[in-house]
């Protein structure tokens, strides 16, 4: 069960809720039904769209079977991103998907594998990464002041991810209750 004051287990409810969220795929080709634990996928014909849940189109993709619709992050929606993330003023966060951290591990984690065969994926794996890092690292510098802030702003906490809003929430507390014991 998901206890709301454990950030990993948010951020694992988080990616579990990803991985189960469905997709739109197309079919490459014709394949009959696909029985699976509790439940099938298919069948397929080819040029069809159909909705499934992403851990499935993960794995029927790495087969050739469909493709999925969905465009995963990449390096210059990312770069995107962190430029965006850097003009905001020190209490101000741009929009992020809500699903942008599920999606980012996912991105750095295939860049990962895929940077062990490839010098060129090796090296937009360091640039992601970098980017990366700093994206997080501004948005945690906002969230920071937000949290300490006598003050709620809620148009910058509306803009916050599951995530975020976690890491917000439990910031806020200490720093009420350090007030609280020092005043």
């Amino acid at each position: 069960m998901l206890n709301k004051n454990d950030s990993l287990s948010l951020i694992e409810y988080s990616d579990f809720m990803f991985e189960n969220d469905f997709v739109s795929v197309i079919a490459v080709k014709d394949h009959p039904k696909i029985p699976l634990v509790g439940f099938s996928v298919g069948p397929f014909e080819e040029g069809k769209e159909y909705e499934i849940r992403f851990w499935v189109a993960r794995e029927l993709e790495k087969e050739g079977l469909i493709n999925i619709r969905e465009r995963p992050l990449d390096a210059t929606t990312l770069y995107r991103t962190q430029w965006t993330e850097r003009i905001q003023a020190l209490g101000q966060l741009s929009s992020l998907p809500e699903d942008f951290y599920p999606r980012l591990r996912r991105m750095i984690e295939d860049l990962r594998v895929s940077s062990k065969t490839s010098p060129e994926k090796l090296r937009e794996y360091e640039y992601v990464q970098n980017l990366s890092l700093d994206i997080i690292n501004c948005r945690l510098k906002k969230i920071i002041s937000l949290a300490s802030s006598s003050v709620q702003d809620s148009q910058a906490l509306k803009n916050l991810t599951i995530e975020e809003r976690d890491l917000y929430e439990r910031v806020r507390r200490i720093v009420n209750e350090w007030r609280s014991k020092i005043l």
